[in-house]
């Protein structure tokens, strides 16, 4: 048996993919989450095989949670699902950890196979885009020179929080965080918040308008 854990912000699809992985016998859906911080703790307590993950997503973006999972609990393999088939972003995905790598517009023909072939330790990649993805690895993200802290800060203040509200989630204190702030927009080469917004669609930690 294959167990599996879901974790994206839209339920629709969360269901659609319950109901589609578990007419196969061998898989079963142990569990689910909205989004990428609530998805640790429920993973980790789930113990599953295999976790699909989307990029998109409030509190903490897939593939930082991604990072952290492959941390913590390196047997589990992770299936990021998304809308972006550019190599940035596979790129980024697998450099996380994620063992594959689904188009969310074909997630429904292949996501069974992408689960079995997972759970066996082989890389799974969308045909539509393998056939001609190009890993850069050669030019690398503006957001790789992130520690893991600041891409959480970076993550929490392009969604709208307040430097009071995410130094109360991540139990820093707000100048602490006004610290970070001001590091990444550095390093980002960001001028203000409108910029670190664009730059956070651009690379899939929010959605766009």
């Amino acid at each position: 048996m294959i167990n599996v854990y879901l974790v994206d912000d839209q339920r629709i699809l969360r269901d659609g993919l319950r109901a589609l992985l578990e007419l196969h016998k061998d898989i079963c859906v142990v569990g689910e989450s909205a989004d990428g911080r609530s998805a640790l703790d429920g993973i980790i307590l789930a113990q599953p095989d295999v976790v699909l993950m989307d990029i998109t997503m409030p509190e903490l973006n897939g593939v930082d949670a991604t990072q952290v999972l492959t941390q913590k609990a390196p047997q589990i393999k992770v299936i990021i699902l998304s809308v972006h088939s550019d190599s940035e972003h596979v790129h980024r995905a697998l450099q996380a950890g994620a063992t594959g790598y689904l188009l969310k517009e074909s997630a429904g023909e292949e996501v069974v196979e992408a689960v079995r072939a997972v759970k066996e330790s082989r890389r799974y990649i969308s045909p539509k885009i393998a056939d001609n993805l190009t890993l850069r690895h050669d030019k690398r993200s503006p957001f790789e020179s992130l520690s893991s802290r600041e891409r959480e800060v970076l993550q929490l203040t392009v969604s709208g929080a307040t430097s009071a509200v995410i130094a109360r989630k991540l139990n820093l204190s707000p100048k602490t965080v006004e610290t970070y702030r001001s590091r990444i927009m550095e390093k980002l080469g960001a001028q203000n918040l409108p910029e670190l917004v664009r730059l956070a669609i651009k690379y899939g930690l929010i959605p766009g308008e």
